[in-house]
């Protein structure tokens, strides 16, 4: 049977840190406030939690947080007459937590000021971040994946948070080129468990094939996502039923649509590791008789269309969030094929060394741009997407795994540009975003051009391929 979590990682931090958070935890029986972010990592890492502190016993609010700034965390931790529990959030405002009356427990894989030595907190905070052990929270630990480790350390049982670790590992882009690190680790125990079943399939989703690909947004099909007379017409060149499910299609078949499409994102510039997405393994959770691909889809669009609270129902078995999520994932699906069409028709702006683009979507702008700049732009440079909330910007910036190892750094991109502008920002070195006055735009992109040019200097020059 597979060994016990405590000997995943050499560092001593990693065990202590776990401990520190369990003890904390477990010597406050009665209602915790679970404080996630509403995107699919933060709803994944809520299901597992709440599920956890459901099997102890304990009671529990979950409240999302949208408005990921410092005035939204200091508001809600002033109104929580209790202990916290904060998920894929938090780590910038630890002094926030440290001033709470109360127990605190923050599991984040974001940097953090100071990362990776954290600061000395009070014994009444614990703070659990895998980069103090020399873990990369960017690509091999996640925040659900660190939850589920968590509740693993509570309680054995909760292994069965399988399917809530891997939809939220997959919602941060973290099953791209195949699971690495501790959520390789956490996998291949899972998997020895039976809780989650390898396969390989195409990663097309839906009842008939002509719809799965006409609504396919990963991979992205430039000329065929979001057309569905193109879609027809491609089917019929390869001599394949368009109303038969894609699950259906025997080996012959599954072979001459996959080449086709294989050389199609090859030939709209697709770096190789994107077109590897579109065969690589899925998972299927027989939990809840889907791929994970799938679930994760599900609570992702459910934080984007405002009811993150669906996503956490969807793991406690509620008898309707499973339609309700369903209706929110054919609109969050539409409303980034509007996006990724609008990009494929117009393009987007160019500065020297990345690139822009404004949405409408709002809640969808940051999937828009990841999605972008994997199947559609020029992937030398990171793209930046604005979206308008009243007196501010939203921003999201997205990179590549392969830009960051030509030097980019998103995290630091965003937080400098912001503080240039009298904004907020940060993140990871691949994904970052930041909060800035409305009509700083300009000089925002001004300081991110020039920060961005530094870090890929060579590659701008020509000096990396």
């Amino acid at each position: 049977m597979a060994s016990g979590p405590e000997r995943f990682v050499s560092q001593p931090t990693y065990s202590s840190e776990f401990t520190r958070a369990r003890e904390l935890l477990l010597a406050h029986p009665g209602r915790w406030r679970i404080v996630y972010h509403y995107d699919g990592d933060g709803i994944a890492s809520a299901s597992a939690l709440v599920r956890a502190l459901r099997r102890l016993g304990y009671g529990v609010q979950a409240t999302p947080l949208v408005g990921v700034e410092r005035p939204t965390m200091a508001k809600i931790v002033t109104a929580t007459d209790g202990p916290l529990l904060v998920a894929d959030t938090g780590a910038s405002w630890l002094d926030l937590f440290a001033a709470h009356a109360h127990p605190v427990v923050i599991l984040d894989h974001h940097r953090y000021p100071g990362s990776p030595v954290p600061p000395d907190l009070p014994r009444h905070v614990a703070f659990v971040n895998p980069l103090d052990w020399g873990v990369d929270g960017m690509s091999e630990m996640c925040a659900s994946t660190l939850c589920w480790l968590y509740t693993i350390f509570l309680d054995p049982r909760n292994w069965d948070n399988a399917p809530w670790g891997l939809s939220g590992a997959i919602a941060d882009r973290q099953h791209q080129g195949g699971y690495r690190g501790l959520n390789a680790r956490l996998l291949e125990e899972a998997a020895a468990r039976s809780l989650v079943q390898r396969h390989r399939r195409l990663a097309l989703f839906g009842e008939r094939l002509a719809d799965a690909i006409e609504r396919s947004i990963d991979p992205f099909l430039r000329g065929l996502s979001g057309r569905p007379e193109e879609v027809r017409t491609f089917l019929a060149g390869l001599h394949l039923d368009p109303v038969k499910p894609p699950d259906q299609l025997d080996r012959a078949e599954e072979q001459r649509l996959s080449s086709a499409l294989l050389n199609r994102l090859v030939q709209q510039g697709v770096r190789p590791e994107f077109c590897e997405l579109l065969t690589q393994d899925g998972w299927s959770v027989p939990a809840v008789g889907m791929d994970a691909q799938e679930l994760s889809n599900l609570q992702n669009a459910a934080g984007r269309a405002g009811e993150p609270s669906i996503g956490v129902a969807l793991a406690l078995g509620d008898a309707g969030a499973l339609e309700r999520a369903r209706t929110h994932e054919a609109s969050w699906r539409t409303g980034i094929l509007t996006g990724l069409r609008r990009i494929e028709d117009a393009g987007v702006n160019s500065r020297t060394a990345l690139q822009w683009f404004e949405s409408p979507e709002t809640t969808l702008a940051g999937t828009q741009a990841g999605l972008a700049m994997n199947y559609l732009l020029d992937p030398r440079r990171p793209v930046f997407v604005f979206s308008r909330e009243g007196d501010l910007l939203k921003v999201s910036a997205r990179g590549t795994l392969w830009l960051v190892g030509q030097g980019l750094d998103l995290a630091t991109v965003c937080r400098e540009a912001a503080d240039h502008v009298h904004g907020e920002g940060g993140g990871h070195p691949v994904a970052s975003g930041a909060t800035i006055p409305a009509s700083a735009r300009d000089a925002f992109l001004d300081e991110a051009d020039r920060h961005v040019a530094g870090q890929i200097a060579a590659l701008l020059a020509g000096g990396a391929r």
